[in-house]
């Protein structure tokens, strides 16, 4: 399925690539993984291959669906959650976690949103940047534009 190069996504952690197919044993068990590398900060991470679909790991955005990313961005009519914030911070990281870009555009819109109007815990603030890094660096590599030219196109859409 995967091939050593291809860019992919792991939720949470990010964009990054395949850079090798190895077999390793742990506990006894011989297995096949794929080492992958995020691009934001170089960490390694060792996914077994059969177990791709169950961590997440997925290809990145098809460019047909970018246009969709936006919307979801602009989309300024939207239902605000207005619990507690440590029980909104839950919901965010779940979507955050399960690694669809499109959750993680409602995270950050709703975010920007909710900061209009007041103040962000820390834990707020800082999932809101995860959200707005994980979307930058996504979309710069799917459409082979610089980062900086996708987050200016992301800010000026809360300006």
């Amino acid at each position: 399925m995967w091939k050593i190069g291809d860019k992919a996504v792991y939720p949470g952690h990010g964009v990054g690539e395949i850079k090798s197919i190895e077999n390793k044993e742990i506990m006894g068990h011989s297995q096949e993984y794929y080492i992958f590398l995020t691009l934001e900060n170089g960490m390694s991470i060792m996914i077994p291959k059969a177990n791709t679909k169950n961590v997440g790991l997925r290809r990145l955005v098809n460019t047909d669906d970018i246009p969709r990313v936006f919307a979801i961005l602009k989309k300024k009519k939207v239902k605000i959650n207005h619990q507690t914030w440590n029980k909104r911070y839950k919901l965010f990281h779940d979507k955050i976690k399960r690694g669809s870009i499109f959750e993680i555009a409602e995270v950050l819109r709703d975010l920007s949103l909710i900061s209009s109007n007041k103040d962000l815990s820390f834990g707020e603030r800082k999932m809101m940047d995860t959200a707005k890094s994980l979307l930058i660096k996504e979309l710069a590599l799917a459409t082979a534009k610089n980062e900086q030219v996708v987050e200016d196109k992301i800010a000026n859409i809360f300006m």
